[in-house]
């Protein structure tokens, strides 16, 4: 009779921060334990928010052990290893910084911060941390969508040939409306940015992720269509700290609505770009197109397990983009899910960021993408509000 396999690691996880992304990061460290050769055994120890009632709501909906109103005295528990950086840009610094620094492994949401000063700070305290076996990742989460680790490789394998241009757009419509309030997404001193920096960044990402081409220089321009917006307390109520009168009354938008770019790849490649949050019509069309000089590749997230491809290597009269639905074991990621043909959602990607932040903290080894990758988008970030800001020249990164 076979011995029993010996228990698992545990591992104590606190989220800081809930909402939208409280959702989906929870749902993801719920399932991330069932799929695949789990690594560790997850414990859902804590949740902290700004307020303490809203924080225990959460944790009660999203399965966590408590809900508390101050994640410092997270960092000083035995019983948490992962910190999961949910919160607005301005407060990413901080928190990682300071996990990090208590040793505990950290899960940053993008982009990393709200300025290239504080990207930097968190690099440092990233590759100094990794020196002692704290590993830290931020969360683009589209890397980890099959289709788009298929993209990747077949640009790897010379499938295209040489990358001449990139095309890619992220498009929303959240904000389309003049009387939507005046969330924090919405103020530069908490974001950093808007669209530019909430959708750019990750398809500024996808794009350098596809080709293995980063950018070198940026043109570009900005512009804000809804220029001021009421406050939010009829939505916050007493969390604002305003009376209901003031919901009548506007704040301005500091951030951009749309923002267009174009870039070079240090491979060459021609980067153009658009991230718009007020394309009517558009709830999440983020799409990409490589070309090259033997074959295309195209990718739109509104059908996420389908990728086209263009195989300029064969005959004219049989040719054309076909669609390769990335649904089979043999693409990246989605071995551990359904038979062929039972597509991936919104979801999985995120489960797929946590099993390689685990399997990095198993392996000791640094996950991707890192702190430092984090950095770069940032400065890319801040090259295209630069450029912006000197009527579109061109500015280097």
């Amino acid at each position: 009779m076979s011995a029993p396999p010996e228990p698992l690691p545990e591992l104590g996880v606190a989220v800081i921060g809930h909402s939208f992304m409280g959702a989906v990061h929870s749902h993801a460290w719920r399932t991330v334990d069932h799929v695949g050769t789990p690594r560790f055994r997850t414990r859902r120890v804590a949740l902290a928010g700004r307020d303490a009632g809203r924080a225990a709501a959460a944790a009660r909906q999203f399965g966590w052990e408590e809900g508390v109103d101050d994640w410092r005295p997270l960092l000083e528990r035995d019983d948490i290893h992962v910190v999961d950086v949910l919160t607005p840009g301005d407060s990413h610094a901080e928190i990682a910084i300071a996990a990090l620094e208590a040793g505990k492994h950290v899960l940053c949401e993008k982009p990393l911060a709200k300025t290239v000063e504080e990207a930097e700070r968190m690099t440092a305290a990233a590759e100094a941390a990794a020196a002692r076996g704290v590993r830290s990742m931020v969360a683009f989460n589209y890397r980890q969508v099959p289709a788009i680790g298929l993209a990747r490789q077949l640009v790897a394998d010379g499938r295209l040939g040489e990358v001449r241009q990139v095309r890619a757009v992220y498009l929303q419509d959240w904000i389309v409306d003049p009387e939507f309030p005046l969330t924090w997404r919405l103020q530069k001193d908490r974001s950093g940015a808007g669209a530019l920096g909430d959708i750019g960044s990750h398809i500024i990402d996808a794009a350098q992720f596809i080709t293995g081409q980063r950018l070198l220089g940026v043109s570009g321009t900005v512009e804000t269509f809804v220029k001021q917006r009421p406050l939010e307390a009829a939505r916050t109520g007493a969390n604002t700290g305003l009376s209901a009168e003031a919901s009548t009354e506007v704040g301005d938008v500091t951030v951009d609505d749309a923002a267009v770019f174009f870039g070079r790849g240090d491979g060459g490649a021609l980067m153009t770009f658009e991230a718009s949050r007020m394309a009517l019509g558009r709830k999440n069309g983020m799409r990409i197109e490589v070309n090259g000089s033997q074959g295309s590749i195209a990718f739109d997230f509104e059908s996420m397990n389908e990728l086209h491809f263009f195989d300029g290597t064969l005959p004219d009269a049989e040719n054309g983009f076909r669609r390769i639905l990335a649904t089979d074991p043999a693409h990246p990621g989605v071995g551990n899910w359904w038979p062929p043909g039972h597509g991936l959602g919104y979801d999985h990607p995120f489960v797929h960021e946590l099993q390689e932040f685990l399997g990095a903290v198993a392996d000791g080894r640094d996950p991707s993408p890192s702190f430092a990758d984090g950095l770069q988008v940032q400065q890319v970030l801040d090259a295209v509000q630069r450029s912006a800001e000197n009527s579109s020249a061109y500015t280097e990164i």
